[in-house]
């Protein structure tokens, strides 16, 4: 199993090095406590788009063409992500080259140009990129789900921003926010990989050294519980004209910080973990409603949730969340038998052991426990927590989160009447 070793710089830049000796290749991934959840309603969607923005050239490497050619000219691949609560800048690439994608990173992160006509080019890029999420329907549906769980405030907010607040950021929103939550403290740096821990600390030296101390960081977070009161169940019916009718079925759930998330997030894979999991036999083996269907536990600082979500007949909708409705009732009911938790917990152990043979989750994984919840869990740790999880820990957390209340249903398709879904979850 790789375990981590963990140190911090002067600067206050924590590094977190994995050792995977059998490897010929490394990642190194550099998260910063940023996301959606910091923004305000003028500037919903900078985050993303800061992202973007940092692959667009630095004094350095004045053009995105430059920053790629050097990655891809020796076989390496890079990219980044933007989460409510993180933001993962990665390269990887063979672990001779591991300088170069040191040298990469911190350019991109210390030395960006932000230059005017690269914000109003990708500006572009990127209210094209909220047209295809508005148009790809297991996508819209699972945006306002969230929307709807959460409520107007940046949890609820879609990461990519919306159009008219896209088109209105200037390059001074970017150096602000770059000042206030691009600093030192507030990142990580990770390397996972075929790499010698000696050289490796000089080389984060040598090269995150320039990272400001110091920022303006938000220490509490924009209201971020989900709403706070739910006395009844929440509907929202989105119309599209759409060969399939999509759905997300959810409730809110626990945070990172409470224990009961790992009994809810074996609940979750029971209920839509995988192809031999309630729904996926119910709604698509047995009965042949859906291509798609699954279920995931989302977890957050100080909130979260649990969702199913599925693309059916347009005329089976109903059906479809019935069966749903009725197996989250089932948990509730009835303790799951022990064949089927043991099943269920080695399928989510070996899900995480098989992820751990690639680099690039293994510093990912690294970096956000470590941004999220302040310290790195070893494998060995998760897997002790899964293993503890007994039949009657997940039955008293369907007994709490499954309850009719609690449900929030989002639905996209050609439908104009809520009175027809209202009844289904009341």
């Amino acid at each position: 199993m790789t375990n981590h070793h963990l140190f911090t710089l002067k600067s206050g830049l924590r590094v977190l090095v994995f050792s995977m000796p059998r490897l010929e290749s490394a990642t190194v991934m550099v998260g910063v406590g940023a996301g959606s959840r910091y923004e305000t309603r003028e500037i919903n969607g900078l985050a993303h788009f800061m992202e973007h923005m940092a692959f667009k050239g630095t004094k350095k490497r004045p053009t995105t063409e430059k920053i790629a050619s050097e990655v891809e000219a020796v076989g390496g691949v890079f990219n980044a992500f933007t989460d409510k609560e993180f933001t993962g800048y990665w390269v990887k690439l063979p672990v001779r080259h591991l300088p170069l994608a040191c040298d990469i990173l911190s350019d991109m992160l210390t030395n960006s140009l932000l230059k005017q006509e690269e914000i109003e080019r990708e500006r572009g890029v990127i209210i094209e990129e909220i047209n295809m999420r508005e148009d790809v329907p297991m996508t819209k549906v699972a945006v306002e789900f969230e929307r709807l769980l959460y409520g107007d405030n940046p949890m609820g907010w879609d990461i990519a921003g919306e159009k008219e607040t896209v088109s209105k950021m200037t390059r001074r929103d970017f150096l602000e926010y770059m000042r206030r939550l691009y600093f030192a403290k507030n990142m990580v740096v990770a390397v996972a990989g075929g790499i010698e821990e000696k050289k490796l600390s000089k080389l984060i030296r040598d090269y995150f050294s320039p990272l400001r101390k110091v920022g303006k960081n938000i220490t509490k977070p924009i209201s971020v519980e989900p709403r706070a009161v739910q006395d009844k169940p929440r509907l929202k019916l989105i119309f599209k004209k759409t060969e399939q009718a999509h759905f997300c079925l959810g409730v809110p759930g626990y945070s990172l910080k409470d224990q009961r998330r790992w009994p809810a997030g074996v609940l979750a894979a029971i209920l839509g973990g995988g192809m031999s999991s309630r729904l996926f036999l119910e709604i698509r083996e047995r009965r042949g409603l859906a291509y798609y269907v699954g279920s995931e536990a989302e977890f957050y600082t100080d909130s979260g949730f649990i969702v199913s979500r599925a693309g059916v007949k347009i005329e089976k909708l109903s059906e479809a969340i019935k069966v749903t409705l009725g197996e989250m009732e089932k948990l509730a009911a009835k303790k799951i038998a022990q064949k089927e938790l043991n099943k269920v917990k080695e399928m989510l152990k070996g899900h995480l052991i098989l992820s751990l043979e690639d680099s690039q989750n293994v510093a990912q994984r690294g970096a956000t426990q470590l941004i999220l919840e302040g310290k790195v869990r070893t494998p060995a740790q998760a897997l002790g927590e899964i293993d503890k999880v007994t039949t009657g820990d997940v039955q008293q957390v369907a007994c709490d989160l499954f309850r009719r209340e609690k449900i929030n249903l989002t639905i996209v398709g050609p439908y104009k009447k809520e009175k027809d879904f209202l009844e289904l979850i009341y």
